[in-house]
């Protein structure tokens, strides 16, 4: 049920194994952690995907359940981890590629 996770850096293939998974991988910005935002991780989050339009370099809006707003960049860093994000992860993006070029 894990749907992003907010860190304040990931390393390559922590972030990329996210995105091969669905998971959309936010980080902190302007030296935010969740300790000067005060989260205690128990809350939830509402956050803005701008309904899976999302571009390399975002930065979106992320919302908790006690009203507190922080920006997050989005960590999909190519175009190609964009689409399997878009997609549900690799294994979505691979199986439909397989069917629609077996429909061709």
């Amino acid at each position: 049920g894990v749907k992003a996770v907010i860190a304040q850096s990931f390393e390559r293939i922590h972030r990329s194994n996210l995105i091969g998974m669905g998971i959309l991988p936010l980080q902190f910005t302007n030296g935010q952690t969740s300790d000067s935002l005060g989260l205690t991780g128990k809350e939830t989050y509402n956050i803005d995907t701008r309904e899976g339009n999302l571009k390399v370099g975002d930065t979106i809006t992320v919302t908790n359940s006690e009203g507190k707003k922080f920006d997050a960049k989005v960590r999909l860093d190519t175009e190609v981890e964009v689409e399997y994000y878009k997609n549900g992860g690799i294994l979505h993006y691979v199986l439909r590629k397989m069917a629609k070029d077996a429909t061709k």
